[in-house]
């Protein structure tokens, strides 16, 4: 019986299996993978629900309230939107109510925030050198930050008092007559400055002392080899090493300046008092956005202040910035 050999052209054409790789190599080839996809996904996975929160609650809120401003809208009805375009935006540009309030915003957050921040600067000068104690006096400079806005608000309000005061007590014990805080142009002013002076000064000291001591101390050694006397080295190590840190805590008191809103509405005991004194002596964009927003119920008016806030805020950010750039500038 004959048989038939296979040709050379029929081993060509016999397909060959493709070679596999062994067990290991694979386990190492997805292994790495894996870990080049976790190297690059992880960091916005950790920082994913930081967004998330501050989509839900910080830049929704924001965009909702931006169009709220542009429409007509009432507490009574808050399912009623009506388009009115810039109307609420210019309603309160031409309120002369609305520039006073931006005009003691202004004043109260310098009187408040200079001296707070010149007796933080001296207090953390105090601290950073070697005290009995040391952290004992860190807490009871703390104090007034833990204590609540309403707390001290309410406190302050009966020491300011212009019947049976204790401040006007004791003006009245040295020969001085009584002084109507609260209903005074600039006496309502220097008292809500004092409340927010005694709750920030203490916060804005512990930043400077974390800063002091992260100053090198051959530098300070470096000036004393040189003959300079302690304010010497504060004045030329110190505060060019502070200047980053004091443009911070200046940018937040401003910040905090400008959502006062607990201090003045407690001034004169609580709600009643949120027109911001009988003749707005007091009266600041919070104050003035309560009122429209909750007193009046006029929302739309409300949500234009609101962003009119955040206007003012980015402006003044940019000008301490433009400041600090020209300050490093000249430092160099």
């Amino acid at each position: 019986m004959a048989t038939s050999t296979p040709t050379r052209d029929a081993y060509a054409k016999t397909p060959r299996e493709p070679k596999k790789e062994p067990p290991s190599e694979r386990r190492q080839l997805w292994r790495s993978r894996l870990w080049r996809f976790d190297d690059k996904a992880s960091p916005y996975a950790y920082i994913a629900p930081f967004f998330l929160v501050f989509g839900a609650f910080g830049l929704y809120p924001l965009l909702y309230t931006g169009w709220i401003a542009l429409h007509r809208v009432e507490m009574t009805g808050l399912d009623s939107m009506e388009w009115v375009g810039w109307e609420n935006f210019d309603k309160i540009l031409h309120d002369p109510e609305f520039w006073t309030s931006v005009s003691n915003t202004f004043l109260i957050g310098v009187i408040s925030t200079v001296p707070q921040l010149l007796v933080a600067l001296g207090l953390a000068h105090l601290l950073n050198y070697r005290l009995r104690a040391s952290t004992f006096w860190r807490t009871i400079i703390l104090t007034p930050y833990a204590t609540s806005v309403a707390s001290a608000a309410l406190v302050f309000a009966l020491v300011f008092r212009a019947d049976g005061g204790l401040l006007n007590w004791t003006l009245g014990l040295v020969g001085f007559d009584p002084v109507n805080w609260a209903n005074g142009h600039w006496t309502s002013k220097l008292a809500i400055s004092i409340i927010v002076i005694w709750r920030w000064t203490g916060y804005n000291a512990l930043i400077y002392l974390a800063a002091m001591q992260a100053v090198p101390n051959d530098l300070y050694e470096a000036a004393s080899l040189d003959g300079a006397s302690r304010w010497q080295q504060f004045r030329k190590v110190t505060i060019p090493s502070l200047r980053p840190t004091i443009l911070f805590t200046i940018v937040i008191s401003t910040i905090g300046s400008m959502q006062l809103f607990g201090e003045p509405l407690l001034l004169e005991g609580g709600a009643l008092g949120a027109t911001g004194g009988n003749e707005n002596q007091y009266e600041t964009l919070s104050i003035y956005l309560y009122n429209y927003g909750w007193n009046l119920g006029h929302l739309g008016p409300a949500a234009a202040v609101a962003w009119a806030m955040l206007a003012l805020l980015l402006i003044i950010a940019a000008a301490n910035w433009f400041i600090g750039r020209f300050v490093r500038k000249s430092a160099v």
